[in-house]
């Protein structure tokens, strides 16, 4: 019995160290061409927004939701921190305030994309952060179309992540938080989010 133990103990953790291998790995860029009904972008990283308002410019998005808004900060001082946002792209945000984490930040979504009535999103948030974002945005909206667009913030890209103590921190906690996320389901069920309205920018 205690061989068997030490055998399923050996499988148990190659597995594991398989699968952080597998998640540690950078994917290839998103490069879809079709446009989707909404880019949303998740707060919490750099490259995030910036990378959602050139979407828009690209026209690969009819409007931008941006979700998990600290309550301090308004449309203006968003567009500001992203960086050179063209004027017109005030009049196609939407903010939502309520989401404290992945979880939350899907469920918000998916309640702002049923309002508009829309049917498929490009997802933008940082590479590490997308595996454990897009099951639960699968998890919550199964009838909508996700496309993956991750972003690549450094030094989280560098071959070498094993080396770095701060990146190695980061992958590793993201994978253990991605094992969480793949497992919850059987063990407990999400409170649902508010009904709190989000908030839309009204400009002309």
């Amino acid at each position: 019995m205690l061989r068997g133990l030490v055998f399923a103990g050996a499988a148990v953790a190659l597995v594991m160290a398989a699968g952080l291998v597998w998640f540690a790995t950078p994917p290839a860029p998103e490069n879809r061409a079709a446009p989707t009904d909404a880019i949303v972008v998740l707060t919490g990283g750099s490259l995030r927004l910036p990378s959602g308002v050139d979407l828009m410019r690209q026209g690969k998005g009819r409007e931008l939701f941006v979700s998990g808004v600290s309550r301090t900060v308004d449309l203006d001082e968003l567009l500001r921190v992203s960086g050179d946002a063209p004027h017109w792209l005030a009049c196609c945000v939407a903010i939502g305030y309520q989401a404290e984490n992945t979880e939350q930040n899907a469920q918000e979504t998916a309640r702002w994309m049923h309002q508009r009535g829309f049917h498929s999103l490009r997802l933008v948030t940082a590479w590490y952060h997308m595996p454990r974002s897009n099951l639960e945005f699968e998890r919550a909206m199964p009838d909508i179309e996700i496309v993956p667009h991750p972003v690549f913030p450094e030094p989280a890209k560098n071959e070498h992540w094993w080396a770095g103590r701060g990146t190695a921190a980061l992958l590793i906690g993201e994978y253990a938080k991605y094992l969480v996320t793949l497992v919850r389901p059987l063990v407990v069920q999400p409170p649902p989010l508010g009904s709190e309205p989000i908030e839309a920018a009204t400009r002309p």
